[in-house]
C-alpha cells in the first residue's frame, strides 16, 4: 500500500539515512525495504538503495518499490564499482544526521536499526564523542568455510590494525554522517570501519545484532579472492592508520565579529 510523503525534503526534516548497496538481488529487495520502513516507521527517515549496475531484475523490483513507498531513493551506477563505492555515492546524497547501513542480501536484520541507533546517542550524550555503533552477529548463519575465512581475517586486522571489534566484517551499522565523511575513501574500505573510525577519533560501540541466511541468490564474494584482496588492503590500511590526524579537538578561538558599537 502507497503510504503518504515525508514531511520534508530538506536536511533537517531527515534524522536517518539508511544505505543498501545492492548487485543482482532481485527477490531480495522488497522484502527488505519493507522491513526497513517498519523498523522505522514514525520517523523522520529515507532509505537509500544503490543498484551497481545489477544485470537481473533489481532495476524492476527498484523501481516497484519506490512507487510504493515513498522514502525509498533509488540510484544507479552505470559500472560495476563495488560494494564501497555504492556505499560512497549514497553516503554523498544522504540527508539524515545519522547514517545506517546495512547488506542488501537480507541477513541483516532491520529491526536491530533501532538499538544501534540508541547505543549511539546514547553513548555520545554520555561523552560527548561521536562514532560509530557496529552490529556483533550473535549466531552467524554462515557456511562452515565462510566463518573459518572470517575468523582468520578477524585475527589478521586484530594482530596488524590492533582491531579489537569482534565482528568487523558485520554490515549493520549506525554512525554520525559528519563523521563518516572524514573517513577515506577506497575500494573494500567498509570492511575496515572499525579502524577508520577510531583514527578520526570515534568510538566504536559494539552491539548485539541478529543474523539470518541467505534465502535468495548467491554471494558476490568468493572466499580466497576476500582473503587475498583483504591481506591487500590491510598494508594501505596500516600506511593511513600512521598517518592519522593527530590535531585533537580543533575549537574557534577567534572573537565575535558582530560589532559591538560605541
Amino acid at each position: 500500500m502507497t503510504r503518504a510523503k515525508a514531511d520534508a525534503n530538506t536536511p533537517s526534516a531527515i534524522e536517518i539515512s539508511v544505505l543498501v548497496p545492492v548487485m543482482n538481488e532481485a527477490g531480495n529487495i522488497r522484502p527488505l525495504v519493507e522491513e526497513i520502513a517498519a523498523a522505522l516507521a514514525g520517523r523522520r527517515f529515507e532509505i537509500i538503495y544503490v543498484d551497481d549496475a545489477s544485470t537481473d531484475d533489481s532495476p524492476a523490483e527498484l523501481a516497484g518499490c519506490a512507487a510504493d513507498i515513498p522514502e525509498l531513493r533509488v540510484l544507479r551506477h552505470r559500472n560495476r564499482a563495488g560494494q564501497s563505492a555504492a556505499i560512497r555515492s549514497a553516503l554523498l546524497t544522504a540527508r539524515g544526521t545519522l547514517i545506517g547501513v546495512l547488506d542488501g542480501d537480507g541477513q541483516n536484520v532491520p529491526a536491530d536499526l533501532p538499538a544501534l541507533e540508541a547505543a549511539l546517542i546514547e553513548h555520545t550524550g554520555e561523552t560527548g564523542v561521536i562514532g560509530m555503533a557496529a552490529g556483533i552477529r550473535a549466531r552467524r548463519q554462515d557456511s562452515a568455510m565462510r566463518l573459518f575465512a572470517s575468523r582468520a581475517a578477524r585475527w589478521i586486522r586484530r594482530s596488524l590494525l590492533a582491531d579489537t571489534h569482534p565482528d568487523s566484517g558485520c554490515g549493520i551499522k549506525v554512525l554520525h554522517r559528519a563523521l563518516f565523511l572524514q573517513l577515506p575513501f577506497f575500494n573494500h574500505m567498509h570492511r575496515f570501519m572499525p579502524s577508520l573510525v577510531r583514527r578520526h577519533g570515534g568510538v566504536v560501540i559494539g552491539v548485539e545484532v541478529a543474523h539470518r541466511p541467505r534465502l535468495r541468490g548467491t554471494s558476490k564474494y568468493r572466499i580466497l579472492d576476500r582473503l587475498v584482496v583483504g591481506i591487500s588492503d590491510i598494508f594501505g590500511v596500516i600506511w593511513l592508520l600512521r598517518r592519522a590526524p593527530r590535531q585533537g579537538e580543533v575549537t574557534e578561538v577567534t572573537a565575535n565579529s558582530k560589532d559591538t558599537g560605541g
